[in-house]
């Protein structure tokens, strides 16, 4: 989406969001969701009356936060795409006892809202019950990606244990994409804890809940990035080691023809003089040749014999 194109959309919130104007949400007693983009917002934040001069300025945003101010609730979000983990989709909001404003360049919260407008009805409307929904598809699909990650890391474990090609780029990659998400998740638990401490009495006590069951989400979330991110050390551990064993076991079959060619070579250099007196000279051919039968097959013995072969 470029930059400053128009996202501006009005929302009432009843069984589900109605699509309204501004006038409507300034005269109904209803809670509403607003969507703008930053030139939108700088000419309008005043008509919503949040008490503070709020500057959003979304291509400055680094994280998930959220500040308690004396008349409205304020804050960011920065999301790594789940399409793309190394692309993030930033937007800010304002909140307080009336409803909700996001300010938005990228349409991420247009194309949010947009499924939660065909997929949810509420038989308790509440801007509470909003935010969990709106929380919640940021995460809904993450226990998915969860497993198809885990599910890798199973089929490089056994690639790793059937001696096959494996890519150790891909490893140092999916712990990126781990680690990028396991930070998202912590931002947001601070992010959850500062709205369900409800320092402004904006929120209803028994909606609450709604936050309590999206940090419990998210914590489960954060766990399960956790084991993953253990688990492609332990397969990268278990790469290295079979390189080892490899590396080792060439090493060996090295040493092995080293020491089986090293005498060979003492009796070629040995009867590769030419001394007239020596003995086997004229005559001593099938003598060496059986020497160095010998040798290997005793070289070849001890090896055996040492499991070295």
């Amino acid at each position: 989406m470029k930059s400053g194109e128009s996202f501006m959309n009005y929302y009432i919130i009843k069984e589900t969001l109605e699509k309204c104007n501004e006038k409507i949400i300034k005269s109904c007693k209803e809670k509403y969701v607003v969507i703008l983009n930053s030139e939108e917002w700088k000419n309008k934040k005043d008509s919503f009356g949040f008490g503070i001069d709020i500057e959003m300025e979304t291509s400055e945003i680094l994280a998930t936060t959220a500040d308690v101010n004396y008349d409205c609730l304020t804050g960011t979000f920065c999301i790594p795409n789940r399409e793309d983990l190394s692309e993030e989709l930033k937007f800010a909001f304002a909140l307080d006892e009336n409803g909700m404003v996001f300010i938005d360049d990228s349409g991420f919260v247009k194309k949010t809202i947009n499924k939660i407008l065909k997929s949810k009805r509420w038989k308790f409307p509440s801007l509470e019950r909003f935010i969990y929904d709106f929380l919640d598809s940021i995460i809904k699909n993450d226990f998915r990606i969860m497993e198809i990650y885990e599910h890798e890391l199973s089929m490089m474990e056994h690639s790793i244990m059937q001696d096959e090609q494996l890519n150790p780029n891909r490893i140092n990659d999916m712990r990126g994409d781990i680690r990028d998400l396991r930070n998202h998740y912590e931002q947001l638990l601070d992010f959850g804890q500062i709205i369900e401490e409800n320092e402004n009495d904006f929120f209803e006590p028994e909606n609450i809940r709604y936050f309590h069951l999206f940090l419990n989400r998210v914590e489960r979330l954060k766990d399960i990035s956790s084991s993953i991110r253990d688990y492609t050390v332990q397969i990268q551990d278990l790469y290295k080691s079979h390189l080892d064993i490899k590396q080792n076991h060439i090493m060996t079959m090295l040493t092995v023809i080293t020491s089986i060619f090293m005498p060979l070579n003492l009796i070629t250099g040995w009867f590769g003089m030419n001394f007239t007196n020596m003995f086997g000279l004229k005559n001593g051919y099938p003598f060496v040749v059986a020497l160095c039968i010998i040798i290997i097959i005793s070289c070849l013995y001890f090896f055996k014999k040492k499991k070295w072969l």
